[in-house]
């Protein structure tokens, strides 16, 4: 059945309480820089959390309040704006591709590949036969770092609600120290919600070798926790040890 964004909640669920999940969160963001130090150190496995969602949905937070307790020498952000000219001269993953972690490290992809099959149909900039190519090639790409390289990869969509999102929107029309974020543009896009859920929800079905995690998004505790909770549960499955003396 075609997963529809409509039908899951935004919110913690009734019951989770907020002081015990953010003392959880404490004790997983310290587990989590002892697991990043031995991935780094094994140098066998690599991880991509590759973090999609709707403007406001707390991307640049969650980065903020998962990964800077790690060594930043093992961890890498890279934000995907608008292409460039020479980005837009290659195929469109030229620019992805070379973002790929090498063994040992984590790379966080702060909006990705997917947006040249949402965005991009938002705005009839590519076709739908396009995208379908797109999303073939979306799912050979993650399967070669995989395969290929011991990557592990990670898919979250923070899923915001619209009232949320303008709420937080509205915001950074108030408050002085999120006015730098005001894009009178975020405005724009928010009108085309309809638009992006059903792109969101298309790249769901065709793109899902690779599970995509929906992560409630309205509470940024709640948020933070699902997917630092993800992080810790993939790299402990990966049974690492440290390497023992060169001789």
């Amino acid at each position: 059945m075609k997963l529809k964004l409509k039908d899951i909640d935004t919110k913690a669920p009734h019951g989770v309480n907020k002081v015990k999940t953010k003392k959880e969160l404490e004790s997983i963001l310290k587990d989590l820089d002892e697991l990043q130090n031995l991935l780094y150190a094994e140098g066998k496995h690599s991880l991509l959390v590759v973090i999609q969602g709707m403007d406001a949905s707390g991307k640049d937070g969650l980065t903020r309040d998962v990964f800077t307790s790690m060594n930043p020498q093992g961890v890498n952000v890279i934000p995907f704006k608008e292409p460039t000219k020479e980005e837009l001269s290659h195929d469109f993953l030229w620019r992805i591709h070379q973002h790929a972690p090498c063994k040992g490290s984590i790379h966080i992809f702060n909006r990705s590949h997917y947006e040249d099959i949402i965005v991009t149909r938002v705005h009839g900039m590519t076709d739908d036969d396009t995208a379908k190519k797109r999303m073939r090639a979306i799912n050979d790409f993650e399967r070669l770092l995989t395969e290929h390289n011991h990557t592990h990869i990670l898919k979250f969509y923070l899923h915001v609600s619209h009232k949320e999102q303008l709420d937080r929107l509205e915001e950074r029309l108030s408050k002085p120290q999120k006015m730098w974020k005001y894009n009178p543009d975020d405005f724009n896009e928010s009108k085309l919600w309809d638009r992006y859920m059903h792109y969101y929800e298309d790249a769901f079905e065709h793109c899902s070798d690779i599970p995509w995690h929906i992560i409630p998004a309205d509470q940024n505790w709640y948020k933070s926790f699902l997917v630092a909770q993800t992080i810790q549960k993939t790299l402990k499955s990966l049974k690492m040890n440290y390497p023992g003396m060169k001789k």
